[in-house]
C-alpha cells in the first residue's frame, strides 16, 4: 500500500502514471449488454456499418476503466473525490487497446472556508497501446490536507 497524498504533497505539473489494462470484445459487449446497448457497442457485424465502421467501447466504459486506473495511480489520502469533470473522446476505444493513464496536475488550490481540504485539478490522458489518445479528461478533485 502507498502513502496517501496529501494537498501539501501536489504542485503544478507532477504527474502520475498508470498501470495497464487489456479491453477486449468480450468485456465491451458486457459492458454494453448493461449499460450501453447500441448496435455498435454489442455486435461485431453490425458495427461495421455504424458511424464506428467496427466494434467501439462505450466512452463510458473508457470512462470507467479510466477511473479504475486513476484510483490505482493516485493514492489521495480520502480517496479520488471528484466535484467536477469535462471528458472528450477523441477516437474510439477499440478491442485488443491496452489503456493507461496519464494524469497531470494543473491546479492546486486550498480552500479559503475549509482549512482541511482543497482541489486540485487534474488533466487525465487515457491512450491506447499506439499512444492515440482515447479520452481527455479535465476534472476538480477534492483533495485532503495532512493535519499539522
Amino acid at each position: 500500500m502507498r502513502e496517501p497524498i496529501y494537498l501539501q504533497d501536489l504542485a503544478v505539473g507532477d504527474t502520475f502514471s498508470s498501470d495497464q489494462h487489456l479491453l477486449d470484445a468480450e468485456q465491451i459487449i458486457r459492458f454494453a449488454s448493461e449499460y450501453d446497448p447500441q448496435p455498435f457497442h454489442l455486435d461485431e457485424h453490425l458495427a461495421q456499418d455504424s458511424f464506428f465502421q467496427g466494434l467501439a467501447a462505450s466512452g463510458w466504459q473508457t470512462s470507467a476503466i479510466t477511473m479504475k486506473l486513476l484510483v490505482g495511480s493516485l493514492a489521495f489520502a480520502g480517496g479520488v473525490i471528484g466535484a467536477n469533470a469535462e471528458v472528450t473522446w477523441p477516437q474510439p476505444t477499440r478491442p485488443g487497446d491496452i489503456l493507461r493513464v496519464q494524469s497531470t496536475v494543473v491546479s492546486v488550490a486550498p480552500s479559503r472556508s475549509r482549512p482541511d481540504r482543497g482541489t486540485v485539478v487534474l488533466e487525465s490522458i487515457t491512450s491506447n497501446q499506439r499512444g492515440e489518445t482515447l479520452q481527455r479528461m479535465t476534472s476538480r478533485i477534492l483533495c485532503f490536507k495532512r493535519e499539522e
